[in-house]
């Protein structure tokens, strides 16, 4: 009898054993599935502050502003282009390192009229921002650039006037004096260099490929993004300019019994260039033609921006 109570017992204590566990089971998983839900829920909001915090930078008229972003953990933002669509779109989304590793949400902040120009994704504590206005011959947008303080950008032999823009920023990870970890952009020499941007040929080439720009503007766009996003961005506002071809189409028509612009016909050929533009390496020929339109808007009567 008492080999037959003891046997008894020995089983009651298992059975609650498998209980405990399973309870103990059901707990873990609980605070996982919240802490991972409560992880997705902080990583939109960042992204949803961050496009928020990007609003300071539109620049109106003035050369480019800059700020910096101050994380809590390491983060990484994710920077996607779409160009579906009539303006295409610019979402970002967030990843921040929790327990030694990266969250992964499907949460994307989606933008139309924003165009940031960075790697695939900028991680670190620290990021930085900083903007310039681009005409294509009218302001269409103020293009981003997004970096890590991590990475150093050391510019060599830069013209007057990128150099002073630069020092004028004060961006600390944007320098002219390279250590041996700086990403070197030059514009004389070609030996040790991690980017060469020609100014004369239109071009920036890194990772023996090339992308083409027209403009300050577009050529710290080719400096600091992935060939991808630069001709996605690109694309997107070749885009908006074409929609901004019909507002101002539209306005020449309304002022015509007042003064003639007689930009109608050169703004439709603009559009129609745009529409059909594949890649950077085609933007010259708009360029011509957005040159002239500007030169005639600025000695006609009646400008029409």
């Amino acid at each position: 009898m008492k080999k037959k109570g003891a046997l008894q017992i020995s089983f009651a204590w298992i059975f609650a054993l498998i209980v405990g566990v399973f309870i103990l089971f059901l707990a873990i998983y609980a605070v996982t599935k919240f802490i991972g839900n409560e992880q997705e829920i902080s990583d939109a909001e960042i992204a949803k502050q961050i496009t928020v915090l990007i609003n300071p930078l539109e620049t109106g008229f003035e050369s480019g502003k800059v700020t910096s972003l101050i994380l809590p953990v390491e983060t990484r933002i994710y920077n996607r282009c779409d160009s579906i669509g009539s303006f295409g779109t610019q979402s970002i989304k967030i990843a921040q390192k929790s327990f030694g590793k990266w969250t992964d949400t499907n949460t994307d902040i989606e933008s139309l009229n924003k165009y940031i120009f960075s790697e695939e994704y900028a991680e670190g504590k620290k990021l930085y921002l900083f903007s310039k206005p681009f005409e294509f011959p009218f302001k269409v947008s103020d293009l981003i650039y997004l970096t890590s303080s991590e990475k150093e950008y050391c510019f060599v032999n830069p013209p007057k006037d990128v150099k002073d823009e630069l020092s004028e920023l004060n961006q600390e990870n944007l320098i002219f004096e390279c250590s041996s970890n700086s990403i070197k952009i030059c514009f004389e020499e070609k030996t040790g260099c991690d980017i060469i941007v020609n100014k004369n040929a239109k071009y920036v080439e890194k990772d023996n490929t090339k992308i083409y720009f027209e403009g300050d503007a577009l050529m710290y766009a080719g400096i600091f993004s992935d060939k991808d996003i630069y001709e996605c961005q690109v694309k997107r506002l070749m885009q908006k300019v074409g929609n901004l071809v019909d507002i101002y189409q539209e306005k020449e028509i309304l002022v015509s019994g007042i003064c003639d612009a007689e930009l109608y016909e050169e703004l439709s050929q603009l559009k129609s260039l745009v529409v059909e533009l594949n890649n950077s390496d085609e933007i010259y020929k708009i360029n011509n033609l957005a040159e002239d339109i500007q030169n005639k808007n600025e000695r006609g009567t009646c400008a029409l921006w």
